[in-house]
């Protein structure tokens, strides 16, 4: 996939337009990046994933010696050096990569907190694009941190809820319970009035699980909210418009039901989230 087509295809789209363009070129090699390892381990057509994601992880490495062998690796270069960005937000995400690639579970262990093994993977896989995002958008800092933190929590525990049937379709399960993938889908695809205890059993434990997801994803929503509001309100855009489509997504999908098959928003639906962006932001 191109640069361009990365970026616009994400959230972030419509809010690219009132960036620099060397702003809007930076995020745009970055995004592609992580759209890359994406369709490394979700692309069905790949015939050697784990292969790929090493070739992937070794372009880093000569990213950051100055001498990538690809196209997107040379306009990294430039992007790492003009924007100072550190080599985790990059090998991190690729971490959680293969997490994906080795089906790993989230079931906390001994004395961890519920969501302590989930907010590791989550860390990786968003809440680091979220500190890169930033980098490039000039927003540094222990607030900016926090922002990163909170906003891509929240957004990645609701692709979570969202896409939980479709996740367990391909044997991944991103919850804090001891639920299997097959156990998952029958819960998703069961009528809601069914007599079969062991059904009953798993759609209850999901539709609680799914709810502290979502309620740990509003908690978030808030928190980052509340800390744009300290930083310059243009500067935030691409943050608002990624929290508002997101935030509007979960909200639909609580109404529709936890279990049901995934709920996503109408391109009017991100629209209007998007001018309730520009207008947060402008007046």
């Amino acid at each position: 996939m191109t640069s361009d087509c990365a970026y616009k295809k994400s959230s972030f789209g419509p809010a690219f337009l009132f960036l620099s363009p060397r702003k809007r070129a930076a995020l745009a090699h970055y995004y592609a990046f992580c759209r890359l390892a994406d369709d490394i381990v979700d692309e069905p057509s790949q015939t050697d994933p784990q292969r790929a994601l090493d070739e992937l992880a070794e372009e880093v490495k000569y990213i950051y010696l100055g001498a990538p062998k690809t196209q997107l690796g040379q306009d990294l270069v430039a992007d790492v050096r003009d924007f100072n960005l550190s080599k985790d937000r990059f090998t991190l995400l690729l971490e959680g990569m293969q997490a994906d690639l080795q089906k790993k579970t989230y079931v906390p262990t001994g004395n961890e907190e519920l969501f302590a093994p989930l907010d590791g993977y989550i860390y990786r896989v968003a809440v680091i694009v979220g500190k890169a995002t930033l980098d490039i958008l000039g927003v540094k800092g222990p607030k900016a941190d926090e922002l990163a933190h909170s906003l891509g929590t929240a957004v990645q525990l609701t692709n979570i809820v969202r896409d939980v049937y479709e996740d367990a379709r391909l044997s991944r399960v991103y919850l804090p319970c001891h639920l299997s993938p097959q156990q998952i889908m029958l819960a998703c695809e069961s009528a809601a009035q069914t007599e079969k205890p062991e059904i009953c059993s798993c759609k209850k434990t999901l539709e609680e699980t799914l709810a502290l997801c979502a309620q740990r994803a509003r908690e978030n929503y808030k928190k980052a909210f509340d800390l744009m509001e300290d930083f310059w309100p243009l500067s935030m855009l691409p943050c608002r418009v990624m929290g508002y489509v997101y935030q509007k997504n979960l909200a639909k999908i609580e109404k529709s039901g936890l279990t049901t098959q995934p709920v996503k928003l109408t391109k009017n639906e991100k629209l209007k989230m998007v001018s309730y962006a520009l207008f947060k932001t402008f007046f």
